[in-house]
């Protein structure tokens, strides 16, 4: 974790930050704590004790903040910086035009610098056929962890355990649409990010990939119920 990054862009812009230790053997939470020491009002540590995996730890981050209800944006990216902080308020910026979900986008395009290994690109392309499919959900790219949801949205999205563990997102994204929120084409927004990198440690494997179809209907199924009971 990049501690001087997180530390200066803190320190320069008005924002909270909660960081989730999901149950880390490293030396993470040491450095999430000195992050805190630099700057206490303005860093939330929330240390889980043992590993519930990103569904959860993102959950549980959410469910902190919307706590204090203090805070009309809720938003989380992946602590790796794949995508950096400077996005910050270039997505948050879509907000103002009246949106109340607004998901960055990985898209390879002049003026961006968007960096993907190829296989993994083309395997997200399958996927996220699949997922329109199964789902019925036009979104080009589901699976970036760079996301900001208006208050009460997030409130209602983040209620329930997720039935995925690595399909979260997208489940965020079906809850939406399942739970006739909002105007589904009118207030959620990808927006195409100008910076992304991808980083090595990804834990997403072929396996994972292969299992896909599986994860896709136990959201369906599960949403669905919620949906009923009118969650």
């Amino acid at each position: 974790m990049e501690l001087d990054i997180f530390s200066e862009y803190i320190a320069q812009n008005p924002y909270h930050f909660c960081f989730v230790n999901d149950g880390s053997s490293d030396n993470t939470i040491k450095i999430l704590n000195e992050i805190k020491e630099r700057s206490p009002i303005q860093v939330t540590v929330l240390d889980l004790g043992a590993n519930f995996g990103k569904a959860e730890a993102v959950r549980q981050g959410f469910l902190t903040a919307l706590k204090t209800g203090e805070y009309t944006y809720i938003g989380y990216f992946d602590a790796d910086l794949a995508t950096p902080l400077d996005e910050i308020n270039y997505l948050l910026d879509y907000f103002t035009k009246g949106y109340v979900l607004v998901m960055g986008s990985r898209v390879k395009r002049l003026g961006a610098e968007i960096t993907r290994n190829p296989l993994r690109h083309y395997l997200g392309r399958i996927f996220a056929t699949l997922a329109s499919s199964v789902l019925k959900l036009k979104i080009y790219d589901s699976q970036c962890g760079a996301k900001f949801f208006q208050h009460e949205i997030a409130k209602t999205l983040f209620a329930a355990p997720f039935a995925s563990k690595w399909l979260f997102d997208l489940e965020l994204i079906y809850r939406f649409k399942s739970f006739d929120l909002a105007g589904f084409n009118r207030d959620i927004i990808e927006v195409p990010l100008r910076t992304w990198k991808e980083k090595k440690n990804s834990k997403m494997n072929f396996v994972d990939f292969m299992a896909a179809p599986f994860e896709l209907f136990k959201i369906k199924n599960n949403t669905a119920s919620k949906a009923d009971s009118k969650f």
